[in-house]
């Protein structure tokens, strides 16, 4: 049976889009349920409607806790029959709510190789700093900011001649094949089908 997923995303969109072109390609077998972003302007929402994907658009400032806006999330989610959730570029840090849905079945992916170079701006924290190495991590989110367990990771040179546009590319190339890989190994091993 396919595992139904949701896929949170704040911004772009090129991780959503990663995934899902896998599931096309048959690389994943698993449908991508619903998205959930957090900016009504964001671009991914585009592409989640031509990939035909329903999409949950909700601004935090409209709840009066963030509770209450997770609580709408995880509604939504269930009603969805989500087994697991992917965060691709979902700028927020998940709460009580979230987590004890979804206990250890949200993913997040960050662009730096835990633990080093946390929270935003990860590649350019890594580029201001001049390591020679830097990378992506993917790991499950606990409560804390890009703490929890990691499943995978990939080293990604910084080269002398790079500027911050071309490492951020070569960073997003990376992503793009490694997460796809690491949500099709992640639910072809689950001892669980959740839905």
């Amino acid at each position: 049976m396919k595992a139904k997923l949701a896929v949170f995303a704040s911004g772009n969109g090129t991780n959503f889009q990663a995934i899902d072109d896998a599931i096309v390609r048959g690389e994943i077998d698993a449908s991508i349920e619903l998205l959930v972003c957090d900016q009504p302007g964001a671009a991914v929402i585009e592409r989640a409607k031509r990939a035909g994907v329903e999409t949950l658009v909700l601004a935090r400032r409209d709840f009066p806790t963030k509770k209450a806006f997770e609580e709408e999330i995880v509604h939504a989610c269930q009603a969805h029959h989500v087994g697991y959730i992917f965060l691709a570029g979902y700028m927020r840090i998940l709460g009580k709510a979230m987590l004890e849905a979804y206990p250890h079945r949200i993913v997040n992916i960050h662009p730096s190789l835990l633990p080093s170079f946390t929270g935003l701006d990860a590649i350019g924290q890594a580029f201001r700093k001049g390591v020679k190495i830097t990378g992506i991590t993917i790991h499950y989110v606990d409560e804390g900011m890009d703490t929890g367990p990691i499943i995978a990771q990939a080293a990604v040179p910084i080269k002398d001649d790079d500027t911050l546009e071309v490492l951020e590319a070569r960073i997003h190339e990376t992503e793009h094949a490694l997460y796809p890989k690491t949500v099709a190994a992640i639910l072809s091993r689950s001892s669980e089908v959740y839905q």
